[in-house]
């Protein structure tokens, strides 16, 4: 099964700078442009990468060679030499695979499949929604491997249908071999919206269009959380996008879940998502800023049994650290004067630029700040389908508080 023309790669040697090189030691998976210090030959999108020690010339690692990012080296092998062929990518694909094993045994059907560098395929994505694999690329380094793992993707995962995903800076950059964002490229796809299975609650991806692949699997252990500990209370669900939360609360037995957005599209998501099951509870929606309607449901005196908020990620950039954490506080504070006397407050981020120590103690700072006294039930971070192998892979942090 062909996707592209074989593409050509080249062998390139490198060495680096001694810090670096002791990240390498470590098995940390980037190496920056201004870490090199010795290459022999230019490099294109997908050569590999041969890295060796300074002193001892001993091989180190490999990785495939990016000339259109800072990360000029992302490594995909450590330690000893290997050959990079189609049994190396069936190795790590099947290896993937049986890490997601035992969440296939839940009632679900959707699942990350291969999280980059966590699974030694930097810049790689693939999501299963039911029988359609999503195929998410961020960076031009895998152009030239398409054609070795795809057949494999598609008969570990028992898929159907392939669809192919590039980020902006691919889509930009007209070096895609003529593959575009949303192109079907294996099999058929009936309709672009995809209902899957997520510990038995339905919901829709659009795999064409949606963000990312389709929907965000990582908080999944999260929204089944939410889901069982809703039943007969009244919940809000803040940044709700397309009602993860607000859906398991329905489905879990909550009388009335309220879904608070900015998005009026992704409210009409919630809400179809909503529909996609059976549950008693009512539906409501506030569309609008998350800040300024928290403000409004304190104004109003308004109380919840359970409150979650999970906002986007404020920090994408190191300069932005000062910012976002000064907007968890502010979250924070906001949530703990809607919740009733023993009720529950869910704080979330996905920004990896703030670690899960610091967000924990702003988040229980700013809860003291409004006197309320609390208990932490539990604390969370990634589910078993988005392993972490390295610091920066690290993002996902959630904390379940009882407000006294």
């Amino acid at each position: 099964m062909k996707i592209l023309p074989d593409i050509a790669t080249k062998r390139i040697a490198v060495k680096l700078k001694p810090s670096s090189e002791k990240m390498v030691k470590r098995r940390h998976p980037w190496i920056f442009n201004d870490s090199i210090v010795k290459q022999n030959i230019q490099g294109k999108s997908g050569d590999l990468v041969i890295v060796y020690d300074t002193k001892k010339n001993d091989f180190l690692a490999c990785g495939l060679y990016d000339p259109h990012s800072p990360i000029k080296v992302k490594l995909i092998e450590f330690g000893k030499p290997t050959q990079i062929n189609e049994q190396w990518f069936i190795t790590k694909i099947k290896k993937a695979f049986d890490i997601r094993k035992p969440l296939l045994e839940t009632a679900t059907n959707s699942y990350r499949l291969i999280f980059g560098e966590n699974d030694n395929l930097p810049g790689f994505i693939a999501d299963v929604y039911d029988q359609i694999l999503v195929i998410k690329l961020y960076s031009h380094i895998w152009f030239p491997y398409l054609n070795l793992m795809i057949p494999h993707l598609i008969e570990i995962s028992a898929c159907k249908t392939v669809v192919l995903r590039l980020n902006r800076l691919l889509q930009s950059s007209g070096e895609t071999y003529g593959l575009k964002d949303g192109q079907v490229i294996y099999g058929t796809l009936e309709s672009e919206v995809v209902i899957f299975k997520e510990h038995g609650v339905l919901f829709s991806a659009n795999v064409i269009k949606g963000h990312k692949t389709g929907y965000f699997l990582d908080h999944r252990y999260n929204r089944k959380r939410v889901g069982e500990l809703a039943k007969h209370k009244k919940v809000l669900d803040v940044f709700s996008y397309a009602g993860g939360f607000s859906v398991h609360a329905l489905c879990g037995g909550a009388k009335e879940v309220t879904s608070l957005d900015i998005s009026a599209q992704a409210l009409e998501m919630a809400k179809e998502n909503a529909s996609l099951n059976k549950h008693n509870g009512e539906h409501k929606i506030i569309v609008g800023d998350a800040f300024e309607e928290l403000q409004n449901l304190i104004q109003k005196k308004r109380k919840f049994d359970l409150v979650v908020i999970d906002p986007p990620s404020f920090a994408k950039r190191e300069s932005e650290i000062v910012k976002a954490k000064k907007g968890y506080t502010r979250l924070a504070e906001l949530g703990a004067q809607l919740v009733t006397h023993n009720g529950l407050l869910v704080l979330a981020s996905c920004s990896s630029r703030v670690i899960a120590d610091d967000f924990f103690e702003i988040s229980e700072e700013a809860i003291s700040s409004k006197a309320r006294v609390f208990e932490v039930l539990e604390k969370t971070y990634h589910d078993i389908d988005h392993p972490v192998t390295f610091a920066e892979g690290a993002y996902l942090k959630c904390g379940y508080y009882k407000l006294k």
